[in-house]
């Protein structure tokens, strides 16, 4: 009989594969960043910080993250990679350690008006499915309680032969879709207000149409004379009953101009189809002020506003149809979800009432299925994509967040912590680009760049624990336990905005009047009605001047010259001083360099590959023809002044022989909002959130108005740049006007001399004032969640 012998048990040899727990950065020279290196802990939470423009989203969205998708992209055949946007290899010379990326940022989403809540959720998908299994009575399939999906009927002729017979089957069926066949889904009917269409006392040919782009130069013109409907010298008042219908209705009708084919088509039909089927703040500016100008919307008649057809609104469970669901409060559809008993569907089910909530952990409770995608804020966007993450199984996943905390109440950042510590719990790596000290103080992790903004930025300042950044010295350091005080004194008003009776959305006929020259500050947790207050019965009032969150649109042909309006006056600056015309100084129009289009780089389509970009060797990237260059102002030829920086025009500009007082004011402005480190040629798809933000509230200050209504300016600020920001309000204030602020910065909140603060809690848990008064009577009272959170920041 043997025996087996055992040795002594050894130490665990450490396995190759646990030593990649580093995300490894070496040498990243994205926009700003200046051979930048770095090592990210993974299965960690790190926060990046530094002032707006310091470099943060270059290294965390336009190297970490693309690489990562980019990587992901290539592993799909070429065939699906042409589907696929291109992402070209960030600017680095090492990256190693990437996992999976998975993005969730600040962008709106999608502004189709059919893009609903429960449509980018798939909230309203799982209902459909509910309604076609258990709905009494029972109507069909899940697409018949889609309206973006209409009442279809098909037919079609079928001969058999059997040997000896044929034998005809006629077969006719209705696929029954959801849709409301009056408004076709969208919930409104739209009514054309004619006078506004046309000058029925011109004829087509004095350009009687008012509609942006229909010139009677251009193909239009062609068009209405070659169809031969009409006499293009006739007053459109004389036109008889044909001729308005052939004007205003006619359906698509082939017609040939000149030997080629073509289709007219009425005016309100056409309109329909290129502008209302467009979601109208998507519009260019131009074409939104028309439409809202000529077409006045109302709520649709046959659906009431629910988009859906009768039959689909027939079919209920426990006396309620998909409608009545989807304009529910999501936290009372998640009760009503929870108290169905239904063991057929009971998978079904589950899943709903995960994803419901999930609303509600996120702090979004207060929201119903059927709000447009395109209304919520960039905040409520970004916790709505967060959504479909939460109880994901994934582990060693990369999650990417861009300030989390917009929009949030300081009383919600608590939760918003929660849920960041959850994903990271459950072996995932969570990277945060934020600027609230509550949020950064949860880090394990801290990389803070800096030292400036801009070409000032790009260098890593400190890597760390948040103790360590506290001592660090850094400008993040220093401020990250800043503190405002509240004012000791506060201004008079001089009058009263009154507001009464406002009912938007979920406002509880709200009576308030609000002070005229004065900082005033709207307060209450996310979904409380600050917006609904303003929107619905501020906006739109003579001398108000709203400045919301809406992105500003631009290509990489946009920069802050051309975006403020300063490039105009120093332009003319040019032409005058040259004695040629000022297009000349314009790199998308006479001026341009032929070869680049005034591009100043060259794109080169591969196919699946990267595009790949490289500078114009005719006008070495400075975008004009050699001979506009020789053109001089003050010294500097057009390329060298939007080389300069915000700060070094300003003073250009100033004085001397090249005093242009219309460019100095933009560029004053520009400068007072904090960013006199841009140069002006800037691309705008180079710039941050933050820098973004700055320079919308830079061009729209320049709007003549007497009430400057601003939506969290505070986003994308460093603690360092609030101030800056406070001492800008104040200015404006000073100078006789008023300013309204909706705010959640403890900062802005102590600064201010009356605080409105709405609640007490989200949807149809707030829509009250419960507090009016100075920032010191709410600290003193702590009657309000506001007030409560406000006094812990100031120490009382």
């Amino acid at each position: 009989m043997s025996t087996a012998t055992r040795s002594d048990p050894q130490p665990a040899q450490a396995h190759q594969a646990d030593s990649h727990d580093l995300i490894r950065v070496h040498g990243a020279r994205v926009n700003n960043l200046k051979d930048l290196s770095v090592e990210i802990p993974k299965r960690r939470l790190t926060v990046f910080t530094g002032v707006s423009g310091s470099g943060k989203s270059s290294l965390v969205f336009n190297t970490i993250a693309s690489e990562s998708q980019r990587l992901i992209n290539e592993t799909y055949s070429a065939f699906l990679q042409g589907f696929m946007p291109t992402l070209s290899r960030p600017e680095v010379d090492v990256l190693e350690g990437l996992t999976t990326a998975i993005i969730v940022d600040q962008e709106r989403m999608g502004t189709n008006p059919r893009s609903t809540v429960g449509t980018a959720t798939d909230a309203n998908a799982m209902l459909r499915i509910l309604f076609s299994r258990i709905g009494k009575p029972h109507i069909g399939s899940p697409q018949a309680f889609s309206f973006n999906i209409p009442t279809r009927t098909a037919s079609g002729i079928m001969t058999t032969d059997k040997a000896t017979a044929e034998k005809t089957i006629v077969r006719k069926r209705v696929y029954l879709g959801g849709m409301c066949a009056r408004c076709e889904g969208m919930g409104s009917v739209s009514d054309f207000d004619l006078s506004a269409l046309y000058d029925d006392s011109k004829s087509l040919s004095e350009g009687a149409l008012k509609i942006p782009g229909y010139s009677m130069d251009g193909w239009y013109g062609r068009i209405f004379s070659g169809s031969g409907f009409f006499d293009m010298d006739k007053p459109i008042r004389r036109y008889n009953k044909r001729e308005m219908h052939d004007l205003l209705h006619k359906e698509p009708t082939k017609i040939k101009v000149e030997g080629i084919n073509l289709t007219y088509e009425g005016l309100i039909p056409k309109i329909q189809k290129s502008m209302l089927s467009k979601d109208v703040d998507s519009l260019q500016p131009h074409v939104r002020a028309f439409v809202e100008r000529a077409i006045t919307f109302q709520t649709c008649p046959d659906c009431d506003g629910t988009r859906l057809s009768e039959s689909a609104r027939s079919s209920k469970i426990k006396g309620k149809n998909i409608a009545d669901l989807c304009t529910m409060q999501i936290s009372d559809l998640a009760e009503w979800v929870r108290n169905l008993k239904e063991p057929s569907v009971a998978p079904l089910l589950a899943g709903l009432q995960h994803l419901l909530d999930s609303f509600a952990d996120i702090g979004l409770g207060y929201l119903s299925l059927d709000r447009p995608a395109g209304t919520l804020s960039g905040g409520e966007a970004q916790r709505t994509k967060m959504i479909r993450h939460l109880g994901s199984s994934l582990t060693d996943v990369t999650y990417v967040f861009d300030e989390p905390s917009i929009g949030l109440h300081p009383h919600d950042i608590e939760r918003m912590n929660g849920l960041l510590r959850r994903l990271r719990d459950k072996g995932n790596t969570v990277l945060v680009v934020e600027h609230k000290p509550e949020m950064i103080a949860i880090a394990d992790h801290v990389v803070d760049l800096g030292p400036g903004a801009g070409p000032a930025g790009g260098e890593v300042m400190f890597e760390g624990t948040v103790d360590g950044l506290r001592s660090s010295g850094t400008i993040t350091g220093k401020h990250l336990d800043d503190r405002a005080a509240l004012k000791s004194s506060v201004r008079t008003p001089s009058g009263m905005l009154e507001v009464r009776g406002a009912d938007t959305h979920n406002l509880r006929d709200v009576d308030v009047d609000i002070p005229l020259g004065a900082l005033v500050v709207l307060t209450g947790v996310a979904g409380s009605g600050k917006s609904s207050l303003i929107n619905g019965s501020v906006a739109g009032r003579d001398g108000v001047v709203v400045i919301d969150q809406s992105a500003i649109r631009g290509s990489r042909r946009s920069n802050p010259a051309t975006y403020t309006g300063v490039l105009e006056p120093i332009r003319k600056a040019f032409a005058k001083a040259n004695g040629v015309k000022p297009a000349l100084f314009s790199s998308n129009s006479e001026g341009a360099c032929p070869t680049c289009n005034g591009a100043g780089v060259i794109y080169t389509e591969l196919g699946v590959m990267a595009t790949v970009e490289s500078t114009c060797e005719e006008c070495e990237g400075k975008r004009f023809q050699a001979a506009v260059l020789e053109y001089t102002l003050g010294g500097k030829n057009i390329s060298e002044v939007l080389a300069m920086s915000v700060t070094e025009a300003e003073e250009f500009f100033g004085a001397g022989e090249a005093r242009t007082p219309a460019a100095h004011r933009i560029l004053d402005r520009l400068a007072d909002v904090g960013l006199g480190y841009l140069s002006l040629g800037q691309p705008l798809t180079t710039l941050s959130g933050g820098e973004r933000q700055r320079l919308k509230l830079a061009a729209q200050m320049a709007e003549k108005g007497d009430v400057y209504v601003l939506d969290e300016p505070t986003i994308g600020l460093h603690l360092a740049d609030v101030e800056q920001l406070l001492g800008l309000l104040d200015r404006i204030v000073d100078s006789g006007k008023s300013v309204i602020v909706i705010e959640h910065h403890q900062a802005v909140m102590a600064h201010a001399d009356w605080l409105i603060d709405l609640g007490p809690g989200a949807g149809h848990d707030g829509g009250r004032i419960v507090f009016e008064g100075t920032p010191a009577d709410l600290v003193a009272g702590r009657a309000t969640l506001t007030g409560e959170h406000l006094a812990a920041y100031v120490g009382a």
